[in-house]
């Protein structure tokens, strides 16, 4: 697989406290890579030495095959966790200054500065001060800034953080016209959900350590536990047609038409297994594998970590 950033066994220590102990994370080129963790585990330190705003004790971090240097800092874009735009500025006249800050010309700047605004509706906006805008406006303008200047790396520490619905799919749909426009994008978020939306890969970090890391789909296969969803009519009892030796009911919700149960396989069986026990009994309509939501992946991961 073609990785554009490496981050290889990155050990990262703070007065006695190991921040981070031998993380290693691989984020293939051009995807959307979600860093997930609870609040301390050292998903914020990672991002922080990728940007170079610190050093690791151990470990080295590698983007697009090589070590990374401070000339690569122009590649990145990273819009932190903490907001940092001056509120007595005007929305307009601040978003060129950090534009000329990341080497574009005035005009150059204007130019996107303008397809951006005109983009996520702030037009308007222009020529109000900062703090006369919402948590969630400034947050745009932070937005909009952290990805002016088309870096090939985009880092976004908990993005959809203050924003409403509305505005969370708004960037959710602008994170995806940037991946597809050729940016590799991480995010750090506790928004499950979103992760699920929108992510390829996503490495999990759990006290200070890496403790689960892939694609989603294959993460959701190894932690799948082989129970199906079951619609059917018939007035039947499902759990004493299957039995309780290779079939176990976990749920079966009654309905006027057509009914549901979840069914666990055990013993090594099959779909076709299931299914030759239901239907001299009752009318399938539909079956599906029921595969675990990343949030209980993730709860899972963390209460069963030996270090916490």
């Amino acid at each position: 697989m073609d990785f554009y950033l490496r981050a290889s066994e990155i050990t990262k220590t703070y007065t006695g406290h190991k921040a981070l102990d031998k993380v290693t994370i691989e984020v293939p080129k051009q995807s959307i890579y979600g860093l997930l963790g609870p609040n301390g585990a050292g998903k914020t330190t990672l991002i922080r030495i990728i940007n170079m705003i610190t050093r690791p004790d151990e470990g080295e971090v590698f983007i697009d095959g090589h070590p990374i240097s401070r000339n690569d800092i122009g590649n990145i874009g990273y819009m932190p966790e903490e907001r940092g735009i001056y509120k007595k500025m005007k929305v307009g006249e601040q978003a060129i200054y950090l534009a000329r800050l990341k080497g574009l010309s005035r005009a150059d700047a204007y130019k996107k500065l303008k397809f951006w605004f005109d983009r996520l509706e702030m037009g308007s906006w222009w020529n109000r001060k900062v703090e006369e805008l919402s948590k969630g406006m400034q947050q745009k303008v932070q937005f909009i800034v952290t990805v002016l200047h088309q870096p090939k790396l985009l880092i976004f520490d908990e993005p959809f953080s203050g924003f409403d619905p509305i505005n969370v799919n708004i960037l959710k749909d602008e994170i995806r016209y940037l991946n597809q426009q050729g940016a590799t994008i991480i995010f750090s978020t506790h928004n499950m959900a979103s992760v699920e939306e929108i992510c390829d890969h996503i490495t999990l970090i759990d006290n200070s350590r890496n403790v689960l890391s892939g694609e989603i789909h294959s993460i959701k296969e190894q932690f799948k536990t082989h129970i199906f969803n079951v619609a059917y009519r018939g007035t039947h009892d499902i759990a004493a047609i299957i039995g309780t030796d290779d079939f176990r009911v976990t749920e079966n919700k009654k309905q006027r038409d057509v009914n549901k149960a979840d069914i666990q396989l055990l013993n090594g069986k099959t779909p076709n297994d299931l299914l030759l026990k239901l239907l001299p009994h009752v009318e399938v309509v539909a079956m599906q594998e029921v595969l675990p939501s990343l949030n209980d992946i993730f709860i899972k991961v963390v209460n069963e970590n030996p270090v916490r």
